[in-house]
């Protein structure tokens, strides 16, 4: 390429008389070294040789060249340390830059290119897209990717976690937006996929095993390290992140999955398909199509599901919220079955409650009914708490209580009331009270608090100040039966007797 004659004239006097050097000249006009170089030649001037200095790693190549034929994956800091220990004084970073040219290096492999028949494979993985928020839950935001290996048609859908029931929900969404299933299924060493791995020996994952034997395709895991094998998948998560995720906005997952299904079905279907380029993607699918295996009448359940142990709260946690159940199943396991959108909490075969799903979490999800339930069971506890008491401590309110359900009374609010008359007064003044009551025919705690209160202004008493007992149910449900004062007076004559016989 011929450059200006200014140029030139320009590279000769820095060259002839400001003596600059080739690269100085290049860096200040702003041109190649080579086009420096090549002016200076056509004019007759050639390249100083360069004069080359014997290395201080020189004497060490010998040792340097064996250890590394025999420990070719030997560290530059360990090899460094063992040429320091021979006597070598040079600086690490310099050694480690020689060693780099030294190291021997595995031969390049060639790949064949792979092709497939229409129908034949499909290559799946998950694509990590960072995390979102929802509320004080921090989630994993996760790309289930398939794509078929003839047509390169994408399936795309974001999760919340890469577990096995959204794993499973991926291929069952990708098969239904297809209309079938491929023959083949290609995976990496998902856990998901593959639980161990020993040489060829392969133990797959039972779920995707029996998911697999459900829609009738084969799951084929690629060896190990051969990223090769499943380059479409790779490659159509990098076009995911950079032609679909990168700057977009979206207001939550749904929003983005429903973006995320309009590109699949839009842009990415019109571009050209590799396979043969005069047709896209769109046009090659649509061939395709024909020659997957149907799906099966009855679709593969996907849901989550976990036994959890229900402790002394009606409450079943799953997947860091806790939903409300009946206050008849606590201290027991039950089985949680969960979807994308409800959860459902069963014993046996029995539905015990339905929930809309959170992805919040600490948060309590309830249902009004289970808390009523709760707080009536509560409220009619203490009041036979309180019958129990009452009963054992005066007798007679059994037979007031029974007069007074017959009349249509409200036994609670009596039961409560004569409790207080119990605290304020004792034992033996309400019972007392109590036979009056009934002997008058008034079943009821306003004539028993009357009597009591006519029998303390008789004796010119002070009113009855009450208790503050502790918040405590073994104190305040305790039941004290006051014992007979003659065996006091017993006592005290015996005491005056002793006195005059002395």
């Amino acid at each position: 390429m011929a450059i200006p004659t200014e140029l030139e004239a320009k590279i000769l006097r820095y060259h002839h008389v400001e003596k600059w050097r080739v690269g100085t000249i290049a860096r200040q006009l702003n041109v190649h070294h080579s086009v420096v170089t090549r002016v200076l030649s056509q004019a007759g001037i050639t390249k100083p040789a360069s004069t080359n200095r014997a290395s201080i790693v020189a004497p060490f190549m010998g040792f340097i060249t064996d250890t590394l034929e025999k420990y070719p994956t030997l560290t530059a800091s360990r090899l460094y340390e063992m040429v320091c220990q021979r006597g070598y004084g040079g600086g690490p970073d310099h050694f480690r830059y020689v060693i780099s040219l030294y190291r021997p290096r595995p031969p390049a492999e060639a790949y064949l290119r792979l092709r497939t028949l229409p129908g034949e494979q499909a290559q799946v993985d998950w694509g990590h897209f960072g995390h979102i928020e929802m509320g004080r839950a921090r989630r994993p935001l996760m790309a289930f990717v398939m794509v078929l290996s003839y047509s390169r048609k994408i399936f795309l859908h974001f999760y919340l976690d890469a577990r096995m029931a959204n794993f499973l929900r991926g291929h069952s969404a990708a098969f239904t937006a297809w209309g079938g299933v491929p023959r083949v299924l290609l995976y990496d060493n998902l856990r998901s996929a593959v639980l161990e791995r020993r040489g060829d020996a392969i133990r797959f994952n039972p779920a995707l095993l029996e998911y697999a034997a459900h829609y009738r395709f084969e799951p084929r895991p690629v060896a190990v390290a051969r990223g090769n094998e499943k380059g479409r998948v790779e490659r159509a998560i990098r076009y995911v992140r950079d032609n679909f995720f990168s700057a977009r906005e979206w207001t939550d997952i749904h929003d983005l999955n429903r973006q995320a299904m309009d590109w699949c079905e839009g842009k990415t279907a019109d571009r050209m398909c590799p396979e043969d380029r005069t047709q896209t993607v769109r046009d090659v699918f649509n061939q395709e199509q024909s020659t997957f295996i149907s799906l099966p009448e009855n679709p593969y359940p996907t849901h989550d599901r976990e036994e959890v142990r229900i402790g002394k709260t009606p409450y079943a946690r799953f997947d860091l919220n806790d939903y409300s159940i009946p206050h008849t199943h606590v201290r027991r396991t039950l089985t949680v079955c969960a979807t994308l959108e409800t959860v459902s909490v069963l014993d046996g075969a029995v539905t015990l409650a339905t929930h809309p799903r959170s992805f919040d979490k600490g948060k309590q999800i309830e249902d009004e009914t289970h808390i009523a339930g709760l707080i009536a069971t509560k409220k009619e506890a203490r009041e036979h708490r309180g019958k129990d008491r009452l009963t054992h401590a005066v007798p007679s309110s059994i037979a007031l209580l029974i007069r007074a359900a017959e009349r249509g009374y409200k036994i609670g609010a009596i039961v409560s009331q004569l409790i207080q008359l119990l605290d304020d007064y004792g034992a033996s003044e309400l019972e007392a009270s109590i036979q009056m009551a009934l002997s008058k025919d008034v079943p009821h705690s306003s004539a028993v608090r009357i009597h009591l209160e006519k029998q303390r202004e008789a004796r010119h008493l002070p009113p009855p100040i009450g208790i503050d007992l502790p918040n405590d149910n073994r104190v305040r449900n305790l039941v004290i039966k006051p014992h007979q004062l003659e065996a006091y007076d017993q006592l005290q004559s015996n005491d005056e007797d002793e006195c005059n016989d002395n």
